[in-house]
């Protein structure tokens, strides 16, 4: 098995693998934080299967910009929870 068959197959296990992760978690930080691995894991099989371009805008969108807003809206969520509960 070549080098690059075998991070291949971690690469494509590894993406399923958070891929259910994400889906599957209990709480709402971890489900983000699986979100952004996703990402970021989709953005290595972008360059391996030579799309640079794509890869780039995975990172930028997918794993940077919707992770902020999705730590931005968790973060507003909790303080939501918390001020209702001084009430």
């Amino acid at each position: 098995m070549s080098a690059t068959l075998a991070f291949d197959l971690l690469l494509s296990t590894a993406l399923v693998w958070s891929a259910w992760r994400t889906i599957t978690a209990n709480r709402l930080d971890q489900a983000v934080v699986m979100f952004i691995v996703f990402g970021l894991l989709m953005t290595l099989a972008w360059c391996r299967l030579r799309a640079p371009d794509i890869a780039l805008a995975e990172a930028a969108i997918g794993a940077g910009l919707t992770g902020a807003l999705l730590l931005d809206a968790l973060g507003a969520l909790r303080k939501g929870k918390t001020a209702r509960r001084r009430q």
